[in-house]
């Protein structure tokens, strides 16, 4: 492994420093080599993120014929596992095993459970198109068997391993280590969305078996790679938990007075909600209105993953010189106001570009209400509940996203039988109406955003913190 360690270094620092703007993340206790492949799970999670929310959405819609409420709910069940982000991280705080690891065992039984869910997922998702002999409640459980397992994998194993990240890493490059960690979650989505594009242009049965299957096997070994002699056993933690430390519910109390939490999450869900409804709907757009193929629609992950990316970097520039995270994060709001209505206007002028750039603007919107409201929560905490208070917004965003992805299937579908009975008139009777009536809401729910976060623009009683060199989001939960 110490050869492998050493020829991904080598690799890497053969790369202009100007584009590793996290290459000073590596430290003494945590070389290069060894961040390198710690972050590989980091991919592993972006391959899952694409497959559920790039490619698998499409596929079940216009390939397989499976309705889009269906589809939307599938998706969104892997969100079910969100709200326990916060619970995952404070377990792996305090888990005690015989071999003395915390991490290491979070990891792996999410890396399992993600394998799990997608070695059954495609012939599940065949079974639910209709194609079988049996009854059809046996693809309806598959399917939702497999999503369940792949979101509980994943959120697993994104927490747990997030957090030994910032075990290992010094803590004076904590916050450099899990931005980089974050980069490379984006980075994972472009490569992934590119290659699955690829390998599905041809589509048929046999070859999504093939590359879910496929996606399933890779995971297993990046993660294993991933996790290979990161976590030193210590012996101390094979003993039983303090008798007096607080519990979870203890300490979610006292995080939740010391603050105005109750806006903050508000505007977050709001925000989220927003920006995530669409998420199971760009592609199978792209594919029925301006009539994609299956590769150009997954490649539109890869657009929305840039968009984000160059709001991560947008938003580096403006914390590092003292902007207002809320503030910043209303200016990603404002972002999706224009992005939204590119989105609609590409169908009627049948513009593929024009799709592309407000799917990009959704991700670059997307990426400054995140950081924003991530860095606000960070400033707002203190050392002993920084977990838990970035866990809480990982909750919060995460659920608030489910549930918008889950309310976005359904309303499309309930909007294109009333256009499609005729009851909304001859100029709303397209295929398009639904999708449209999504990317309203969307731009409704932006502006309640806009006014629920207003008031806490400008607090000057919040601790900020001031990032110095690079920016860092620590600890940033996915």
């Amino acid at each position: 492994m110490k050869g492998f360690n050493d020829k991904l270094a080598r690799t890497w620092v053969n790369v202009s420093p100007r584009f590793l703007p996290f290459a000073d993340a590596a430290s003494a206790e945590l070389p290069l080599g060894r961040l390198l492949r710690l972050s590989l799970f980091q991919v592993s999670v972006a391959m899952a993120f694409v497959l559920l929310n790039g490619t698998l959405n499409r596929v079940m819609i216009v390939e397989l014929g499976v309705p889009t409420f269906v589809v939307a709910i599938a998706v969104s069940l892997p969100l079910l596992f969100a709200p326990f982000r916060a619970l995952i991280g404070f377990k792996s705080d305090t888990h005690r095993s015989v071999l003395g690891w915390k991490r290491a065992p979070f990891i792996w039984f999410g890396s399992l459970l993600q394998f799990g869910g997608l070695a059954i997922m495609p012939f599940a998702l065949i079974l639910l198109s209709g194609d079988t002999t049996g009854p059809a409640w046996i693809g309806y459980a598959g399917a939702a068997l497999a999503f369940l397992l792949v979101g509980a994998g994943l959120h697993t194993t994104q927490t747990a391993g997030l957090a030994l990240a910032t075990d290992i890493a010094p803590e004076d490059a904590r916050p450099r280590v899990v931005a980089f960690l974050y980069v490379m979650l984006l980075v994972g989505m472009v490569v992934s969305s590119i290659v699955l594009g690829w390998l599905l242009s041809e589509f048929s049965q046999l070859r999504l078996i093939q590359v879910v299957q496929g996606a399933a096997a890779v995971t297993m070994i990046l993660n294993v790679v991933a996790l290979w002699k990161q976590e030193v056993r210590d012996p101390s933690r094979t003993r039983g938990r303090a008798a007096d430390a607080p519990g979870f519910m203890e300490s979610w109390r006292e995080l939740a007075q010391s603050g105005p939490w109750t806006r903050v999450l508000i505007s977050v869900g709001l925000g989220t909600a927003a920006f995530s409804m669409q998420d199971i709907l760009l592609e199978p757009y792209g594919g029925e209105i301006l009539h994609l193929s299956v590769g150009q629609t997954t490649a539109l992950t890869g657009f929305l993953a840039c968009g984000t990316l160059l709001g991560f970097v947008v938003a580096s520039g403006a914390l590092t010189s003292g902007f207002d995270p809320f503030r910043l994060a209303a200016l990603g709001a404002v972002a999706g106001l224009f992005a939204f209505p590119a989105v609609i206007l590409s169908a009627h002028v049948e513009s593929v570009q024009l799709f592309r750039a407000g799917t990009m603007l959704i991700g670059f919107g997307s990426g400054l209400f995140s950081v924003g409201t991530l860095t606000a929560a960070m400033n707002m905490s203190t050392g002993a509940n920084n977990g838990l208070a970035l866990g809480a917004w990982g909750a919060v965003q995460a659920t608030a996203a489910g549930t918008a992805i889950a309310l976005g299937g359904i309303i499309r579908d309930g909007v294109n039988a009333l256009a499609a009975s005729g009851q909304l008139g001859e100029g709303l009777g397209g295929a398009a109406t639904g999708y449209t009536a999504v990317y309203h809401l969307e731009i409704i729910l932006l502006f309640a955003t806009l006014i629920a976060i207003g008031p806490l623009a400008g607090l000057e009683r919040m601790n900020r913190t001031r990032m110095s060199g690079k920016f860092g989001l620590a600890e940033f939960p996915g």
